[in-house]
This record gives structure tokens, C-alpha cells and sequence, in this order.
């Protein structure tokens, strides 16, 4: 595609920013993608300085909802060469998450030109220490100017990236709620949009009043089965068995998710998607078989667990002896960087699909 204008602003902010202390999602980078669906297709595709949006106040996502996004993260190498991880997996979802919330979709070819050129654009923004990165964020949402539910006939899709820290820099604490649900089967569980995000926020309070950091939520039928975390999967190391809750609908299928399991696939380890309860859980735990409890996510990459709560029982596990969780961070920050052999085709070079 040749139709990708690009308005660079006269001076970069990225000089006078501290990356040694980024906290996450705070700071924006220098430019934005834009572009418009109008009368059917998309136009108007544009890289321009970051700038605010003006919004009427009858937009239809205000009001009903039409709101997705995804999370991505560009790092780069010792030469300091950007680099993206699987970046056609997130168009796959979010088209995923279009079709859901009755969007339109974007073509792979949009997708990947937008993600390369921007990246490309803001590589000075990508911070070296390790653990941060240059997140990513696409995002469309209903353009609209009317009241009434219907899906709307216009929408934007912009990408912001910011540069950012860790997302968990400490272990996490986890509660097992009983009361508040994220997703029911045949809902919109499995879609990135904002409204799961929005109803997770009054629960999730709740659990930080108790000292714990994420809800780990349970299914919506019988508060029985575990589900995922607030803000990424979950992973459960059984004995032998590393187990993480199956996607049936309600769970996000995330791509750090699916790279952890065939990243520990091929190291030897019995993967297991499949559901488990929260009673399995308790029970593995008192018989000392619970040895590992991590999430996978691409804001948290992998983010260890050293408390749960379930009623009055918690259980507290010892991250310092973890090794699958161990292994998968290494790997991946490492493919991430390219200090460990890419052998599978996942890290791609930002810009390489588009011309210099």
C-alpha cells in the first residue's frame, strides 16, 4: 500500500524522557495512525503527530459500547534494530473482536503497513532496560452521531504507542471472586473490547481494599471453574502437569498464552488446556503438589503469582523456586531481543514489509 501519508513532528520528545523509570501507560510517543471507515471501506490512512480528538457527544461508542482494542510490543536487538513479536496474530483477534462487537474489519495488509510505520517511525522510543518495551495499542471505536442502539455505519481506528516498564514488577496476589463474573458463555468474553474492562473495575477495587492485586475470576454458572486473571491468562503447575483453563468463549485467547504453550511444548513439558476448578486448585495446594501459579499476558509478559485467596483459605507459594514461569520469561524476553534463536518465524524486523 502507497497511500500511507506520514506528517512527522518538527522536534521528538524522546530526548527529555527518563526510560530507566517509565510507568506504565503514562507516556506517549511522538506520533499516532489514523484512519476512517467511511461509506463502506477504509481511508484517510494517516501517521501525524499525536494529537487530541474531537468527539461529538453523541458518538455512538459513548453510548453503546462499539469499542475494541489490542495490546502489542515492539523491543529491539543489541544493534538496536526494531523488532515486533507475532504481529499477524493480533490482527487475527482483532478482527476476532470486530466481528463480535458487529465492526468492521481491517485488512492484514492495513494492519501490518500501520504497525511497521509507526514503529519504524518511533524507534527511539523503544527503551532498552530490560523488562520494557514499546507497547503497542490499536484501538476502533464508533464514530457515528445519533442515539440509538444500532451499530454505527463510520468508525476510527488509531495507534498510540507508548514506551513502558514492567507492568508487574513484583509478584502478583490474587483473590478468587464469588460474586462478580467477567464473562458468561455467549457473551463477549473472548472479545478485547472496553466494556469487559469497564465491569472488572468495582470488583477488582474491592480485591486491592483486601490487599490483593487481580480478581482471578471463576465462571459465571457455577463459581466453579477458573477462568483468567483481571489482565492476563492464568497457568497452573500441577506435579508434572502444567495446566491453563481452555478458551471455550469466555476466556481471552491470548497470544502470549498460545506462545508460552508451544514455547514449553518444545521444551518437554505436558501442556494441558482443559478446565480446572478452583477446588483442584485448594486440593493441590494441600497436598504440596502447587507449584507454580503464573500469568501470561503481553502488557505482563509473565507475571508470577505468590498468594490466593479463595474464601477463607489462602494459599502462599514461593516464586523463588518457580522454573517453568522462569524458563517461559527467559525465552521470550530473550526471542524478544534476539539474544535466543528465533527458529519459528516470530520476530520480524519493523519496517521489513515496508518500503524504506
Amino acid at each position: 500500500m502507497n497511500n500511507l501519508k506520514i506528517t512527522k513532528i518538527k522536534e521528538s520528545r524522546a530526548s527529555s524522557i527518563d526510560f530507566d523509570n517509565l510507568s506504565f501507560g503514562k507516556t506517549f510517543t511522538d506520533h499516532m495512525y489514523v484512519a476512517d471507515y467511511i461509506d463502506g471501506e477504509w481511508t484517510n490512512m494517516e501517521i501525524r503527530p499525536l494529537e487530541n480528538l474531537s468527539v461529538h457527544p453523541g458518538n455512538l461508542a459513548w453510548h453503546y459500547g462499539q469499542s475494541i482494542f489490542e495490546g502489542m510490543k515492539a523491543t529491539r536487538d543489541e544493534a538496536g534494530t526494531p523488532l515486533l513479536f507475532r504481529p499477524e496474530e493480533h490482527i487475527y483477534r482483532l478482527n476476532a473482536s470486530a466481528r463480535r462487537m458487529c465492526m468492521p474489519e481491517i485488512s492484514e495488509e492495513m494492519f501490518l503497513e500501520a504497525v511497521h510505520s509507526l514503529v519504524k517511525l518511533e524507534k527511539d522510543w523503544i527503551p532498552s532496560p530490560e523488562g520494557s518495551a514499546l507497547y503497542i495499542r490499536p484501538f476502533m471505536f464508533a464514530t457515528d452521531e445519533a442515539i440509538g442502539v444500532r451499530p454505527s455505519d463510520t468508525y476510527k481506528f488509531i495507534i498510540c504507542t507508548l514506551p513502558v516498564g514492567p507492568y508487574y514488577p513484583k509478584p502478583v496476589k490474587l483473590k478468587a471472586e464469588e460474586t462478580y463474573i467477567r464473562a458468561a458463555q455467549g457473551g463477549v468474553g473472548e472479545a478485547k473490547t472496553a466494556g469487559n474492562y469497564a465491569a472488572s473495575l468495582y470488583p477488582a477495587k474491592l480485591a486491592k481494599e483486601e490487599g490483593y492485586d487481580q480478581i482471578m475470576w471463576l465462571d459465571a454458572k457455577e463459581f466453579k471453574y477458573v477462568q483468567e486473571v483481571g489482565t492476563m491468562n492464568i497457568f497452573f503447575v500441577i506435579g508434572d502437569e502444567v495446566i491453563t483453563p481452555a478458551t471455550t468463549g469466555t476466556i481471552l485467547k491470548g497470544i502470549t498464552r498460545k506462545t508460552i504453550i508451544e514455547i514449553l511444548k518444545d521444551e518437554g513439558y505436558k501442556v494441558t488446556e482443559r478446565p480446572i476448578t478452583i477446588d483442584e486448585v485448594v486440593e493441590a495446594n494441600k497436598k504440596g503438589e502447587l507449584k507454580e501459579v503464573f500469568g501470561t499476558g503481553t502488557a505482563a509478559v509473565i507475571a508470577v503469582v505468590d498468594e490466593i485467596k479463595f474464601r477463607d483459605y489462602v494459599m502462599h507459594l514461593n516464586p523463588d523456586n518457580y522454573i517453568v514461569a522462569k524458563l517461559a520469561k527467559s525465552t521470550i524476553n530473550g526471542l524478544r531481543n534476539r539474544t535466543i534463536a528465533d527458529t519459528r518465524g516470530w520476530v520480524v524486523e519493523a519496517g521489513a514489509t515496508i518500503d524504506a
